[in-house]
């Protein structure tokens, strides 16, 4: 009996990594995933060890409303689940529109009509939103603000162009929103998941993928290890986190758990901020106390007076797991980091 196929597109990102990972340690399923260019193959399949298990094909631009058709037409008939987690999340453009709306809500389209088109053996399409997608950014430090699977961002085209932060939620929310509508409209036979994470933390998918600066996330664990002693830290780094190996396997679950269809996840374990990262780096890494910046009296409770509620109870009762704590995946991040800088 051969294995279900499962499609994942942007494979070679944070996420999609440890995705994959899992997949593929389960020995259940095979993974045709999607990248940008061969050179990302090429270094993804050396990561993977150049997995039978494994294939890679090459989505140039998430822009083109026909991005997806190809590989599908060539391929479709062969997928049985999709996970679609390619999206831009870079910080450092200038054009939101074209550089990260445009993608994002394009490349979401085209890959859910091609799933319709060319892929009739798909059970189960999840697509990884984000948190962005569940309220506007002034409302993610209102305390009066809660926030539910039922939550929405109602930002506007218009407002979203002028930074970069109103671009990436409203690229997020009307992303989602395009997969819930196509959803109905076009009659798909697949069920649905959406899995909105909040500040996804965690080590890399492999050591090779720790560099001096890693992805947005993980840099602010990243930044306060490499912080000098007397380095004043932010204290608007602040929000809701989750580990990325948590957000892979509900990713996973929602192939095999029909509790999960039709679902929007909230994936969120508790409150962060940077003075807290800094606290667990210096009490369980002694070598960097008196290194880096240094710790703080700050709590939970008083970070929570600056942030909206995020109430995910729903989400916690369907998965089958309880999700890593923070202390966990500061050790295991910072460790990884400090490994491979003394491999170095």
């Amino acid at each position: 009996m051969s294995k279900p196929t499962v499609f994942i597109s942007g494979a070679n990102g944070f996420i999609a990594q440890h995705i994959i990972k899992q997949l593929l340690d389960s020995k259940t399923y095979k993974v045709v995933g999607s990248v940008r260019s061969a050179a990302k193959a090429e270094k993804l399949e050396s990561d993977f060890g150049n997995h039978p298990d494994l294939s890679l094909v090459t989505v140039e631009d998430l822009s083109k409303l026909d991005a997806f058709d190809s590989v599908f037409k060539e391929h479709g008939a062969s997928f049985d689940y999709i996970f679609h987690t390619a999206s831009p999340v870079v910080f450092t453009i200038t054009d939101f529109q074209n550089e990260m709306i445009t993608p994002a809500v394009n490349g979401t389209k085209n890959i859910f009509e091609a799933t319709v088109k060319y892929a009739p053996n798909v059970k189960k399409f999840v697509q990884t939103s984000s948190s962005a997608a569940l309220r506007n950014p002034e409302a993610s430090t209102d305390p009066s603000v809660n926030v539910t699977e039922k939550s929405w961002n109602t930002l506007g085209l218009e407002e979203s162009t002028k930074d970069y932060i109103k671009a990436y939620f409203y690229s997020k929310g009307t992303a989602e929103k395009i997969s819930w509508e196509l959803h109905e409209k076009l009659g798909a036979k697949f069920e649905l998941t959406v899995i909105n994470p909040v500040y996804v933390f965690g080590p890399q998918a492999f050591d090779s993928s720790v560099s001096n600066h890693l992805n947005f996330s993980c840099e602010v664990i990243n930044s306060i290890v490499h912080s000098k002693f007397n380095t004043p830290l932010s204290n608007s780094v602040k929000g809701n986190f989750i580990d990325v190996r948590d957000v892979a396997r509900a990713h996973v679950e929602a192939l095999t758990s029909d509790k999960l269809s039709g679902q929007r996840l909230i994936l969120s374990e508790n409150i962060f901020s940077s003075e807290l990262i800094a606290n667990i780096i210096n009490e369980k890494f002694p070598q960097l106390n008196g290194k880096i910046a240094k710790p703080s009296p700050i709590s939970n409770e008083e970070i929570s007076k600056h942030l909206a509620n995020i109430d995910n109870h729903v989400t916690k009762g369907l998965l089958s797991f309880e999700f890593r704590d923070l202390t966990t995946i500061v050790v295991d991040t910072v460790s990884q980091i400090l490994n491979v800088e003394a491999k170095k």
